[in-house]
């Protein structure tokens, strides 16, 4: 990456990502400013670090408060709910991004953080990827545990990967769930967990996978796909074999924790290319 920041603007929506982001880039002895979401943010990560709540429509105060936090980046990291365009409420400088955002999320999720990220690029933040700060978040080529996908499983893993390509392709969801070559669930608006809760009461029986690529063009800066030890416990209760993920275009949430988990309920994860393999 370029030169690290000097002071880093946490954008921070739910789960444990950000607060290893906001970890790390303090390890590289870059200052932390947390700019929470109320209802999203762990609060301990609050406790921890300087910060400011924000709201989705008021982007004066966004601006307003990376600049009393002394940042010259921003990262975008979390799980953060779609906004409810009739309740908001715009600032002015809101009003004047409001129209390109809500076009934007016509088109989709990934429209919609293009315009964040440019609009933060042209008010002279650099944007940078939770991976450029913490660079083992990233998930490599090959099995990440003692469990491997056997030839039943790369053939689901083959089927879901031109399933999800797909979907990216119409900016509509990262995941798939495929079992004996059958499409068990595509991931929309819900998201991976909503997706897999779907799947435990679908078709009865074990095996099968599930599949999350970047979607085609997808800026890795930005929403890239994400899987944790809560990801491991939601494909076991769906009964899956395991778990494969684009190879270097994957975070994963604690890694140690997250291998043993899967280890532990026999289920594989791996990296894979854009191909499946």
């Amino acid at each position: 990456m370029c030169a690290s920041p000097t002071t880093l603007g946490i954008i921070a929506g739910g789960g444990d990502v950000p607060g290893d982001v906001a970890n790390a880039a303090t390890s590289r002895g870059i200052g932390v400013h947390i700019l929470a979401f109320e209802g999203f943010t762990e609060p301990d990560l609050l406790a921890r670090y300087p910060h400011d709540f924000i709201q989705f429509d008021r982007v004066g105060d966004i601006l307003s408060a990376l600049k009393r936090g002394g940042c010259d980046s921003v990262c975008m990291v979390g799980k953060v709910a779609r906004p409810d365009f009739s309740k908001l409420r715009p600032d002015l400088a809101g009003i004047s991004l409001l129209p390109k955002v809500i076009a934007a999320a016509r088109k989709g999720d990934d429209a919609l953080l293009q315009v964040l990220v440019a609009y933060f690029q042209k008010k002279g933040f650099r944007v940078v990827g939770a991976h450029e700060i913490k660079d083992d978040v990233l998930v490599g080529s090959g099995v990440l545990g003692s469990v491997t996908p056997d030839d039943a499983a790369r053939r689901d893993i083959a089927r879901a990967v031109e399933v999800v390509e797909t979907l990216g392709a119409l900016d509509i969801g990262q995941g798939a769930v495929v079992r004996d070559g059958l499409v068990l669930a595509v991931e929309a608006a819900e998201g991976t967990d909503r997706m897999l809760e779907r799947c435990v009461d679908l078709v009865k029986g074990t095996g099968g996978v599930l599949v999350k690529l970047t979607k085609p063009g997808q800026d890795h800066r930005v929403d890239m796909p994400t899987i944790g030890s809560e990801t491991v416990r939601r494909a076991r209760a769906a009964g899956l074999a395991g778990i494969a993920v684009e190879a270097d275009a994957a975070m994963v949430v604690d890694r140690a924790a997250t291998v043993a988990a899967a280890d532990a309920a026999g289920l594989f994860i791996v990296g894979i290319d854009r191909k499946g393999e």
